[in-house]
């Protein structure tokens, strides 16, 4: 009941783990209005709602100029990150469709690490909120298109941190013209209605109609006075030529959040173009070690993760090889019994047609024995004769025949045995591919034990394993070397970056539907028409020179 804003401010970011507290604060809403807890008031003596149990939103109040350059600690990133992501989607900072496309590469990234196409497949973004409502409803595109653009940007990210995804989105967020504006309506003296924006670099007038380019700025560095009396809301240039501007608001109450923002930004403006705090620079040097650490991790563990795929691309190839040889085995084994089958049938032909053979020669022999008893036979009368000489012509021719046909058999055995000779010749042929087939497989798989996985390779259970590192002077040198070339490696990298957003709204221009174009869509077309963006329709202060302002 006694506490303060300050301690329930402090026990949020303990629990956090956020010291870069200058940034945030705890807001709430009272009768349709926005407040912030002061932090020297206690918390029940607030304008609180009555209701229990009473809600507060822990949100950044001021945001940084340059957030790669002022964001130190990864929560604070983090906090960011998640606070500008919601403004985008729920259209509280207008973004083009073009950089919403990018914007939710970056998100997705932060999510879910490097993309993996067999892990990441179609459909994987379904259920995600990635685009705002107006940029879906403005092109004839399905989710499915939408999608196969953001991966498309999300593929190109890979080896990106989370923390550095979530920075990468907030220096592209950082350039919209609504980021980091807090708007109020006001009216001039002649009653005109207007809008006040208060931001990190200072005030600004705009029309109701278009908050994307002010019609006035007053950058903190050009303000000499802020001051309210009531409702009435008075600012005084620092140059006595120009006239003091002022303007009324709704509520006692605004003013009081107006002043309260200014007074807030202006500090950190100051602070800005100061050297930094003690306090600063120790968190600086941390954050530059743990991100030379977690670089020097990350580098160690893409190391181990090419030895462990390599290792693994060799033993699929020695398991691949091992399978190829034992199907050259196994189609050796086969083509080897049927030569021996072959060689069987062709010994059994040969031994088959030898006989035959032999049977032919006996036969002959004794053809040629009776024809030689014919001869010798005395023929008593001419008949017998003429008759004994008819058979023995018929004995002759019958014989030669047999001759004939007894050669025959005898070349197609010579042939046979010769089938005979090669089968077998073929058969140890195949006998001896099989020994060396044998011989290679035996040797594979002596090479596949021997390639196995060192036993000195690091693991990959992280929960167990305890780190340590001794930051030595050739380390840092050549962490430093290697982080000015990313640097120069990102600069040639944003070169093309618009030549992307413009490929892809040059892409999509086909599929959009000009009737369902908002009010901010048309400003921003004519602004990137004209050239303008958000620094050059704001005068950038100068970090010498400058006079403190008297709020």
């Amino acid at each position: 009941v006694k506490w303060k804003g300050k301690d329930l401010f402090d026990l949020v970011c303990r629990t956090l783990g956020l010291r870069e507290t200058w940034f945030f604060g705890l807001q709430y809403t009272i009768k349709d209005t926005v407040a912030w807890l002061k932090m020297d008031k206690k918390v029940l003596d607030h304008d609180v709602p009555t209701e229990e149990p009473v809600t507060f939103h822990f949100l950044a109040k001021f945001y940084p100029e340059n957030a790669e350059e002022e964001l130190v600690q990864e929560i604070t990133q983090h906090l960011f990150f998640l606070q500008v992501k919601k403004q985008i989607l729920d259209e509280k900072i207008y973004c083009p469709p073009e950089a919403s496309v990018l914007l939710a590469s970056y998100a997705v990234q932060a999510k879910y690490g490097d993309y993996d196409p067999n892990v990441h497949k179609r459909g994987f973004l379904a259920q995600e909120e990635l685009l705002p409502k107006r940029v879906i409803n403005l092109y004839q595109m399905t989710p499915e298109m939408w999608e196969e653009r953001i991966t498309a940007w999300y593929a190109e990210h890979r080896g990106r941190a989370r923390d550095e995804a979530e920075m990468e989105y907030l220096k592209i967020a950082q350039d919209l013209e609504m980021y980091g504006v807090n708007y109020f309506a006001i009216r001039n003296k002649k009653g005109t209605e207007l809008l006040l924006g208060v931001d990190a670099l200072g005030l600004h007038i705009y029309d109701p109609d278009n908050r994307l380019t002010p019609k006035i700025s007053f950058p903190w560095n050009e303000i000499r006075n802020i001051s309210y009396s009531d409702k009435e809301f008075t600012i005084k240039p620092l140059d006595k030529k120009i006239d003091v501007f002022k303007f009324n608001s709704s509520k006692l109450r605004v003013n009081k959040l107006i002043l309260q923002l200014c007074i807030g930004n202006h500090d950190l403006f100051m602070r800005r173009r100061k050297a930094d705090s003690l306090e600063v620079q120790q968190m600086k040097a941390q954050a530059r070690e743990e991100k030379a650490r977690k670089q020097m991790e990350r580098q160690r563990l893409a190391r181990e993760k090419q030895m462990r795929e390599e290792a693994e691309r060799t033993r699929d190839e020695l398991e691949r090889r091992l399978m190829q040889l034992k199907e050259e085995a196994t189609m050796a084994n086969e083509a080897l019994m049927r030569s021996e089958e072959t060689a069987d049938l062709l010994a059994e032909k040969a031994q088959i047609t030898e006989e035959e053979a032999k049977l032919l020669a006996q036969k002959a022999a004794e053809a040629e024995q009776e024809m030689q008893r014919i001869k010798a036979t005395a023929i008593r009368t001419e008949e017998e004769k003429r008759l004994m000489e008819q058979k023995v012509l018929e004995a002759e021719m019958l014989a030669l025949k047999m001759a004939e046909e007894s050669e025959r058999r005898a070349k197609e055995a010579d042939q046979l045995k010769q089938d005979l000779q090669e089968a077998r010749e073929s058969e140890r042929r195949a006998k001896q591919k099989l020994l060396e087939i044998t011989s290679k497989s035996s040797y594979t798989s002596m090479n596949s034990s021997t390639t196995a996985l060192p036993t000195d390779l690091p693991s990959f259970n992280l929960i167990s394993e305890s780190l340590s590192f001794d930051f030595k002077d050739t380390d840092m040198k050549r962490l430093s070397m290697e982080i000015e070339k990313e640097k120069v490696e990102y600069m040639e990298k944003s070169k093309h970056l618009q030549e992307q957003l413009n490929e892809l709204k040059t892409e999509i221009e086909a599929l959009k539907l000009k009737e369902r174009e908002t009010a901010l869509d048309i400003l921003h077309n004519e602004n990137a028409s004209r050239g303008n963006s958000k620094h050059n329709t704001i005068k950038k202060p100068q970090a010498q020179g400058r006079r403190p302002i008297c709020i």
